[in-house]
């Protein structure tokens, strides 16, 4: 794996697995809708495409000559019923099909371990769109890796607990910087592909 294209990465998830990417040595291609919203130090070791998940041609563009998918959509702080994710989701999907690149990474939310009337209210309509985003993803083909993390914090990298297909969250928290590392490495790791990841950073004492 040389090349990886990560898809809404200036949000912070986002941003976490360029950082990471960079580190291990991969050629990066940022995928975003505001060039501008990249930082300064990050403009000049990646290259950016300027487009939108839910238009196909510049997504097709993004995928074209990578080896690997990292999905870090997000809807910022807006959490009005969306279908964003989802739909960027398949498009992302039919262009790696369409250029035949394998692997994906997708970032999602441990709330969709949870039963329907445990979900926060205020967290409802983006769950719904997480779950047509996971169908999506299951239904693909593709060796997809689906990270249900928990609540993103700033913390800096510690250990951390990754399991396959748990029925539940490992834990309460996830340092975004880890969160970002694992998406770019779990690309090149088989055995976390077609699988359900639970992450979380282990306790502090």
């Amino acid at each position: 794996m040389k090349k990886v294209v990560i898809f809404g990465s200036t949000g912070v998830i986002g941003l976490n697995a360029v950082e990471a990417a960079l580190k291990k040595g991969l050629e990066v291609r940022a995928f975003v809708r505001d060039p501008a919203k990249l930082p300064e130090h990050l403009k000049d070791k990646v290259e950016i495409v300027k487009g939108n998940v839910l238009e196909p041609d510049s997504v097709h563009e993004a995928v074209e000559g990578t080896d690997a998918v990292v999905i870090t959509l997000g809807t910022r702080n807006d959490l009005a019923p969306t279908s964003d994710l989802s739909e960027g989701t398949k498009n992302i999907i039919d262009a790696m099909r369409a250029k035949n690149v394998k692997t994906v990474s997708a970032c999602l939310s441990a709330f969709l371990f949870y039963e329907q009337e445990k979900v926060p209210p205020i967290f409802v309509n983006l769950n719904e769109d997480h779950k047509r985003m996971f169908q999506a993803l299951k239904d693909s083909g593709l060796n997809w890796i689906a990270a249900f993390p928990p609540h993103f914090t700033d913390d800096p990298s510690r250990e951390m607990i990754i399991e396959v297909n748990p029925e539940k969250t490992p834990g309460r928290t996830i340092a975004k910087c880890d969160l970002g590392t694992f998406l770019v490495d779990a690309l090149s790791e088989p055995k976390y592909y077609k699988a359900v990841i639970g992450i979380c950073n282990v306790p502090k004492e």
